[in-house]
């Protein structure tokens, strides 16, 4: 459920524009004087590091304390009140009341993994394609800055998904995911062999190049080019979806969020390998079950107005509405 972020400014106190060094009142930066945003961006793009000195100079500019990582501070043109720190650090986001994340979907699921970790809300800035997990666009950067300066932004809870991997009875993986865990093959030339499991009981087995099991969050990412259902974010669910399954039952499956989905790799097929959000990886021997069920940990975000998620849906993937009338008055 969506909760307002600390003493939230009516709207109106939202400008429209940058603030200028020389109209920010002295008293407006020592309110701020005791507020930090993280910002971690996507330093290998030259449009990212514009983005980062835009957004930096604006919260410095008003009294807001920045912390970076020293990894990507060499690459940004940083003002010498910004802090650094290690990214091994565990209390690299203590004190830090936003995580402003500048990049494609790659960054902001790595911006995800540090929200996770310290329960600090994340702000989303898009700078590659699509970014569902964004909440604004390159050219919002202004409205940004103003928005995070007046605390004028809400923060909701998405689900995530803890991912175990038992072989011989052992357990040899522990994970998590804000999109989804996907089991698939390695060899190209040969199927996975797996057998479907849900709630401890068998449902179906099948060849396939892999299997999806995602959030609702997740299922505009891997799971929906699978072929899987959009699920609403505030939908409580969990899916799993066939990749290119040889069988005539593959469909995805929708089930509830207390369900815990297997997937057993069978002993006579190839090795396959488990992906989580696209960013982590482990091999999966043969004969190893996946189990995924509802994470015990959340990921927040941090959401600037309340635009419906079908409204996002045809931004996204520039849906056609021409002809469309509205409801009847």
């Amino acid at each position: 459920m969506s909760q307002p972020a600390q003493s939230p400014r009516p709207a109106e106190a939202v400008r429209s524009r940058s603030v200028p060094a020389a109209e920010t009142a002295p008293d407006v930066r020592a309110a701020n004087a005791d507020r930090t945003v993280f910002l971690l961006a996507h330093t290998g793009r030259p449009a990212a590091i514009r983005s980062a000195e835009l957004v930096v100079n604006g919260l410095v500019r008003n009294g807001l304390g920045v912390r970076v990582l020293a990894t990507e501070a060499a690459d940004l043109p940083l003002p010498p009140a910004v802090e650094t720190v290690p990214e091994t650090a565990p209390d690299v986001l203590d004190g830090c009341e936003l995580l402003i994340v500048l990049g494609g979907d790659g960054t902001l699921l790595r911006g995800a993994a540090f929200a996770r970790a310290s329960g600090v809300p994340m702000l989303g800035v898009n700078l590659g394609r699509v970014g569902f997990l964004a909440e604004a666009e390159r050219d919002d950067l202004d409205k940004v800055v103003n928005r995070v300066v007046a605390r004028a932004y809400e923060v909701e809870e998405r689900m995530t998904i803890d991912v175990v991997v038992h072989s011989n009875g052992d357990v040899v993986h522990r994970d998590w995911a804000l999109n989804e865990a996907a089991v698939q093959k390695v060899s190209p030339e040969r199927m996975l062999e797996v057998v479907l499991e849900i709630d401890g009981r068998p449902v179906t087995a099948f060849g396939c190049d892999g299997i999806v099991c995602a959030t609702p969050t997740g299922s505009t990412a891997y799971a929906f080019s699978a072929g899987g259902p959009v699920v609403w974010p505030e939908v409580e669910a969990l899916l799993m979806v066939p990749i290119s399954a040889h069988a005539l039952f593959a469909k995805p499956l929708v089930t509830s969020p207390t369900t815990v989905l297997a997937v057993e790799v069978q002993a006579h097929t190839p090795n396959g390998v488990l992906w989580c959000d696209g960013r982590r990886t482990v091999e999966l021997p043969r004969g190893a079950r996946v189990e995924v069920r509802r994470g015990a940990v959340p990921v927040r975000l941090a959401r600037l107005h309340h635009a419906s998620f079908a409204d996002r849906l045809v931004a996204k993937f520039a849906l056609p509405v021409s002809g469309w009338r509205g409801a009847p008055h």
